[in-house]
């Protein structure tokens, strides 16, 4: 498809112009930062955009503006080079014009508009400053891009700034910015006891404004990601996947107390994490330290969507932005790589008798189990198993928890061997309680029967009946299915019984 730009001149949407489109319009969005330059690429389902390209570079952009006023003349060298890059890569995709955003450091240096005059003169690109409050809108609305309906307290960390934004029932309330950016709070005067007062008043300002925001916390920004990372390694987590990891307050805290333990090349060799990155951890650790004390969240989240994915949920129909991300992302899946596309609704009508008192947030998990069971049929026999169990648990897959994941890991898994009896299975299933860890298995094997009954996308040739208290299952057989029931089916049948502990009938239409 034709690549298109967030905006037209003077900022109007211009990107969504089939309001029933379900596939993106192949977008590039260039954010540069007060630390990082970044280009990403999205592609895929609209309401469940994938990374299609996604590259960076630490230009440390914001570091001295507080002191000098001025934008970091080494770091500005290196953006423009990462920007010029960028555009060469967007030209060789056929994306051009890409769209591009800068935040705190390029709006409050003084050559902020100097930079920007260099960028269209060498790129031809025109470069969107926005203020601190829309900053955090549009972080907020990346946040919704990934959570629909979600509630509780957006913080989006940058190098120069940091934005705070609440989101309730869906929709983005009150939006504030502030200096807590660990580039600008390395220069505060008094050391690290003026930086932790300046740091405790602004937080402490920042309540006031905001008001009580007890629900969740969604932590947005490179420094919030590498903190999350050196969690996951003190916990000895076993899914590193950072989108929607969730973190306690008291996880927090002792997270803090070992990031202050250790030195930042301790660190950096721990985590992974750039110099440029480790650099900053220590001092972004001490701004959440406060905020995690001052407004006191239920639990922690990690968002990997921010003011990009912001950008896109900005021009979205409100059509668009009322679907399930999860749901719309398999579906897109099911139509691009599954053999049988749409026979994914006809498997969930057929095994949904097993699971009729589910509330609807595990009939999503099922559903969507259901439309990706074939996706990895071009995956070695002997493999199949492991490819889609890795593709469910580590995919660019929004709207899910990390336990839900591994749910449909394993549901998937399940639909193409019946064992697990690899060691890294058993890693991620102790996230879940035994009782999804056998429903996992009963939807597996419901899938991995079902799948052999049909070859129409709109026959019937059976039902289930199940009888959860007296442990009965019942297969209703047509007919037309009596040579589709061969044994291999017969096997997989008495497979699911046998893991539902259920009795069996199968009962002939005459």
């Amino acid at each position: 498809m034709a690549a298109k730009t967030l905006f037209k001149t003077g900022d109007e949407p211009a990107f969504f112009e089939e309001t029933d489109s379900h596939y993106l319009s192949r977008v590039g969005v260039v954010d540069v930062g007060s630390n990082s330059v970044r280009l990403v690429v999205f592609d895929g389902a609209a309401r469940s955009p994938a990374y299609f390209y996604n590259e960076k570079l630490m230009c440390s952009l914001g570091e001295g503006v507080r002191e000098t006023g001025r934008l970091n003349p080494e770091g500005r060298v290196r953006a423009l080079s990462a920007i010029k890059r960028f555009q060469a890569i967007a030209r060789s995709l056929g994306i051009d014009p890409l769209s591009a955003v800068a935040t705190a450091a390029v709006r409050e240096a003084d050559d902020g508009e100097d930079f920007r005059n260099d960028v269209r003169e060498q790129t031809g690109m025109e470069l969107r400053v926005i203020e601190g409050p829309e900053e955090a809108r549009l972080s907020a609305q990346g946040v919704l891009l990934g959570w629909p309906g979600s509630y509780g307290l957006v913080c989006d960390i940058g190098g120069a700034s940091m934005e705070l934004a609440e989101i309730a029932d869906g929709r983005v309330g009150k939006c504030i910015t502030s200096q807590l950016g660990p580039l600008r709070l390395k220069g505060i005067s008094g050391g690290k006891k003026g930086r932790k007062q300046f740091i405790k008043e602004t937080v402490e300002d920042l309540a006031a404004q905001m008001g009580p925001q007890s629900n969740r916390l969604f932590l947005v920004g490179g420094s919030w990601r590498a903190i999350a990372k050196i969690d996951m390694i003190r916990r000895n987590y076993p899914l590193h996947v950072l989108h929607e990891y969730r973190m306690s307050r008291k996880s927090v805290r002792a997270t803090i107390e070992f990031i202050q333990d250790h030195t930042p090349d301790e660190l950096r060799a721990l985590s992974g994490a750039s110099p440029a990155r480790i650099a900053l951890v220590p001092i972004a650790a001490e701004v959440l330290s406060r905020l995690v004390k001052t407004f006191k969240p239920a639990d922690i989240a990690i968002s990997s969507y921010g003011i990009r994915e912001g950008l896109l949920y900005e021009v979205m129909p409100q059509n668009l932005r009322d679907m399930d991300p999860l749901i719309e992302a398999c579906q897109i899946s099911e139509e691009k790589d599954a053999r049988l596309p749409g026979f994914g609704n006809v498997l969930y009508d057929f095994v949904l008798p097993l699971f009729k008192g589910e509330p609807e947030s595990r009939k999503r998990l099922i559903h969507a189990a259901c439309l990706l069971h074939d996706v990895s049929w071009r995956a070695h026999p002997d493999y199949r198993a492991e490819v889609c169990f890795d593709y469910a648990t580590r995919a660019n897959l929004g709207g899910m928890k990390h336990s839900e994941r591994i749910y449909l890991g394993l549901a998937l898994l399940h639909r193409y061997k019946n064992k697990r009896d690899d060691a890294r299975f058993g890693q991620l299933a102790a996230l879940l309680d035994p009782k999804d860890l056998h429903q996992a298995e009963v939807l597996g094997k419901a899938m991995r029967f079902g799948a052999m009954l049909w070859m129409q996308q709109e026959a019937h040739p059976c039902t289930f009946k199940w009888a959860p208290r007296k442990k009965h299952l019942v297969l209703h057989l047509s007919k037309d299915a009596e040579d589709l029931f061969g044994e291999v089916a017969q096997a997989r049948l008495q497979s699911l019984a046998s893991t539902l502990e259920a009795t069996l009938d199968v009962k002939h239409q005459r």
